[in-house]
């Protein structure tokens, strides 16, 4: 009979604010604005190792981390085909179907390996960055993580990663 255990992990500092604008699939698009994000973390293992799932001193700065580099910028879905990205000097050019055209510093803005900015978009790109620091730093997968990210109080979004 096998037994599991979790961690859960939300800390003060666990948020990030940023800013972003949703591409729709008919071309159109939400205007840009922003978010004061949370996030929440829980991961599951099989077994405890020295009693432990994992330490609690070990992932927090991970997160924290994470966090911290998607703060104060604009976040931009590299993978969304509705959006065209082109670098101009020291800027970003961003140009929508809807013929909405932005150009920002790059110093602003955080291009994201993700199809849209959804918050659960935002979540699995979290999920997927914790699974691979936590892995290259103690060698450790959690056999499930969850990421919950809150884009305002009372609403938010959840990724589940679980490992094959």
């Amino acid at each position: 009979m096998s037994t599991a255990y979790s961690i859960r992990v939300y800390k003060q500092y666990f948020n990030f604010a940023s800013s972003h604008f949703m591409l729709f699939k008919n071309g159109t698009r939400e205007p840009l604005h922003g978010h004061n994000y949370r996030v929440q973390v829980k991961g599951n293992a099989l077994d405890l190792d020295d009693d432990m799932v994992f330490d609690f001193l070990d992932i927090k700065p991970i997160v924290r981390d994470i966090c911290d580099s998607l703060d104060h910028k604009l976040l931009i879905p590299k993978n969304n085909p509705q959006l065209h990205i082109e670098e101009r000097e020291k800027n970003y050019i961003l140009s929508t179907r809807d013929e909405s055209f932005f150009s920002i510093p790059q110093t602003d803005v955080l291009i994201l390996p993700i199809e849209n900015t959804s918050a659960e978009r935002i979540a699995a790109y979290i999920a997927f960055q914790i699974r691979d620091k936590v892995l290259e730093k103690f060698k450790f997968e959690f056999k499930e993580l969850e990421i919950e990210v809150e884009e305002t109080p009372g609403q938010s979004a959840v990724f589940v990663l679980t490992k094959d």
